[in-house]
């Protein structure tokens, strides 16, 4: 079974742009039928790879790496697996990191918002910031 550019395209959501981007990357290789582009089931299972990575934040260098360690052989899938669940985990870590940071954020406005809504009148605390600063002015 084939797939033309425009059905993967509307398949999976993406510009015929990008799965001409990622074939310039060496990601995907499709046969050439004249100008048109004819996807496999191992181009679509790839493209189906390289759309899950992206949406987890790895970048195209790791999502290839993962790609390239595919040989269809017991041996290379489990090398292909153990490097996937490093670049997993470390993603993992980072992800963590980047939620305690925003929690952290979080924590500082909301602390800041109580102090700045306990120093406010209670008359001024609906108002919007433009009228209060009219009502200052007259």
């Amino acid at each position: 079974m084939t797939w033309t550019i425009t059905d993967l395209s509307a398949e999976f959501g993406v510009t015929p742009r990008a799965l001409r981007f990622y074939e310039e990357k060496g990601m995907l290789s499709p046969e050439r039928r004249g100008q048109a582009r004819l996807y496999s089931k191992r181009d679509r299972a790839r493209l189906k790879l390289i759309l899950n990575g992206r949406d987890v934040g790895l970048t195209l260098y790791e999502i290839r790496t993962i790609l390239d360690l595919y040989d269809g052989d017991e041996e290379g899938t489990a090398r292909q697996y153990r490097h996937a669940l490093g670049i997993f985990r470390r993603r993992m870590e980072a992800v963590r990191k980047l939620r305690d940071e925003a929690e952290a954020q979080l924590a500082k406005l909301e602390t800041a918002c109580r102090d700045f809504e306990s120093r406010l009148s209670p008359k001024e605390e609906g108002k919007p910031v433009a009228a209060k600063q009219k009502n200052r002015a007259a």
